[in-house]
């Protein structure tokens, strides 16, 4: 049996090809999981652009200069080496851009199981977590496309939402979130108005997105990138998704002294990006990157994992009930169409009124 890849050249990354390789046979205690369906977000282009400094390409392994970018998504156990999974079974959590994904399941559980794989061990244990979908109280069958494409970006703004929170939102009475259409910058709004509506909550996105963000009724107020300077000086905590440096030196010297916080999360704008804010200083406080794993590991350590999901879980319906809606779910089959979403994706061609779901 071959398993089919899509692997992406690292210096390239609109250089994308189809690869097939053999399968190996399982060893005890193994699983081979089915890729079933993934969406394709701005965040994956996110994990590729950032993938050496935060070893997202050494999940699924691929030849040198070449990766295999991380997916979310929906597997089937099509064979089994371990006495706890039967052929079948199906699972939500990290997957790889192809067919196929061998796994070596430890710390099991009725609601779940990490990877073991010894490859797998250096990263964030966040992502090597997947959830059994039949004792998974998260899952509903009717909302799986809305899980690919929002829940882990959701969980991101979740917990950035939690942290700025915690320190009293550094004295801020307005959150102002850049590349407010992504769907990180949406689930950040929907909890900050769900958990602190004192905080103004602000959204600047392309003039092209405008009507699409107000639409959402996440943000009190949405502005053009063009429209920064248009904004009121108040003490402000900003969160950047969009890993543009010129933005970013636009904001804070905006705000100068007012900002209270500058936070960086993603890079949407691939094509102008200094990832994490590295050129000359800049006025106001320094920029603070939010890696959402250690968070994440932090969070759930505070909590516990059952009060912990259950505060995931709240805010998260609550955002499925603003979210529903705001995008349409597109369905391609096979890892084609994959190869081309995340190419078009790279060269800033998203829309953010699409949801993309990838069928293998």
């Amino acid at each position: 049996m071959n398993a089919t890849e899509v692997r992406v050249r690292k210096g390239a990354l609109t250089d994308a090809a189809l690869a097939e390789v053999p399968l190996a046979p399982l060893g005890d205690g193994e699983v081979r999981l089915a890729v079933e369906s993934f969406s394709v977000t701005a965040n994956n282009v996110t994990y590729a652009v950032v993938g050496d400094g935060f070893k997202y390409w050494d999940f699924f392994p691929a030849p040198d200069g070449l990766g295999i970018v991380p997916m979310w998504g929906h597997a089937r156990a099509i064979e089994s080496c371990h006495p706890d999974f039967a052929v079948g079974e199906r699972v939500y959590g990290y997957l790889p851009m192809a067919s196929h994904l061998d796994v070596f399941p430890g710390r099991v559980s009725a609601g779940g199981f990490s990877d073991l794989a010894a490859h797998r061990q250096p990263m964030s244990p966040v992502y090597n977590s997947y959830t059994r979908l039949a004792a998974d109280p998260e899952h509903d069958p009717a909302r799986e496309p809305e899980r690919m494409i929002f829940g882990p970006l959701f969980r991101t703004g979740f917990l950035i939402e939690y942290f700025l929170r915690g320190d009293d939102w550094f004295g801020a009475e307005q959150l102002l979130v850049t590349s407010a259409s992504s769907k990180t910058a949406m689930g950040l709004a929907s909890v900050a108005r769900q958990t602190s509506p004192e905080i103004r909550r602000v959204g600047l996105t392309s003039k092209g997105n405008v009507v699409f963000v107000e639409a959402s009724g996440l943000y009190d107020e949405v502005v053009a990138y063009d429209d920064l300077d248009k904004l009121a000086v108040v003490r402000t905590v900003s969160v950047d998704f969009a890993g543009n440096a010129e933005l970013l030196a636009r904001i804070h010297h905006h705000f100068d002294a007012a900002l209270a916080q500058s936070v960086l999360v993603g890079a949407t704008h691939i094509e102008a990006r200094s990832v994490f804010g590295k050129n000359e200083p800049l006025p106001g406080p320094k920029p603070q990157l939010f890696f959402a794993p250690d968070h994440a590991v932090a969070f759930f350590k505070a909590h516990g994992p059952d009060e912990g999901g259950k505060l995931v879980a709240a805010a998260w319906r609550g955002f499925l009930e603003v979210a529903e809606g705001t995008i349409t779910i597109e369905r391609h089959k096979g890892l084609e169409a994959a190869r081309d979403v995340f190419v078009s994706m790279v060269g800033g061609h998203i829309d953010p009124a699409k949801g993309i779901v990838i069928e293998p």
